[in-house]
C-alpha cells in the first residue's frame, strides 16, 4: 500500500510540474517558494484525482450493473500504477496533448481489464466506465483549475484598481 501511495504522489507531482513549470518559466519573477508550494499543492490534488479514478470507475460500474459483487472494488496496485507514473513523467502537457491523451488511454485500458474480470460487464463496458470516470474527473479538475485562475485574476484586478 505504501508503494502505491508513493507512486501516486510521484505521478501527481510530475503531472503538476508539467502544468506549473511552463507558468514559472513565462514569469521569471515568481518566487521559488511559491513555485514549490504550487508544485506540492498541485501534486497532492493530481495524486488524489489519480487515486479516485478506479473508485469512480467502480462506482459507475455499480450503477450500470446492479449485480456487481459487493465489498469488492477496483484499486490501484503497483503493476497497474507503474504505467500511470510513466505517462505522468513522460507526457508533460507542454510535450503535447495528443501524447498525453494517448498514454492515459493506455493506462485506462490497463484498468479496464481488472474491472471487467471483477464484474460481468465485459471488457468494452468496463473500458467505457473507466473512460467516463477519467473524463469526468479530468473535466472536474479543469473546471476547478479555471475557477481558481479566474478568482485570482479578479482579486488581482480589484487590488490594482
Amino acid at each position: 500500500m505504501s508503494l502505491v501511495i508513493v507512486l501516486l504522489l510521484v505521478a501527481g507531482v510530475s503531472e503538476a510540474a508539467g502544468r506549473i513549470l511552463p507558468l514559472a518559466v513565462r514569469r521569471p519573477g515568481m518566487p521559488r517558494r511559491l513555485v514549490a508550494w504550487l508544485l506540492l499543492a498541485g501534486g497532492l490534488v493530481e495524486a488524489a484525482v489519480f487515486a479516485l479514478w478506479p473508485l469512480t470507475a467502480w462506482t459507475l460500474t455499480e450503477l450500470v450493473v446492479p449485480s456487481a459483487p459487493p465489498d469488492t472494488g477496483l484499486a490501484w496496485t503497483p503493476d497497474l500504477l507503474a504505467p500511470l507514473v510513466l505517462s505522468a513523467v513522460l507526457a508533460f502537457p507542454m510535450l503535447g496533448p495528443f501524447l498525453h491523451l494517448l498514454l492515459f488511454v493506455g493506462v485506462g485500458a490497463g484498468l479496464a481489464g481488472p474491472l471487467a474480470a471483477a464484474t460481468e460487464l465485459g471488457y468494452w463496458g468496463a473500458a467505457g466506465c473507466v473512460a467516463v470516470a477519467g473524463v469526468g474527473l479530468g473535466v472536474a479538475v479543469e473546471v476547478v483549475r479555471r475557477l481558481v485562475v479566474w478568482i485570482s485574476a479578479t482579486e488581482r484586478r480589484k487590488a490594482i484598481a
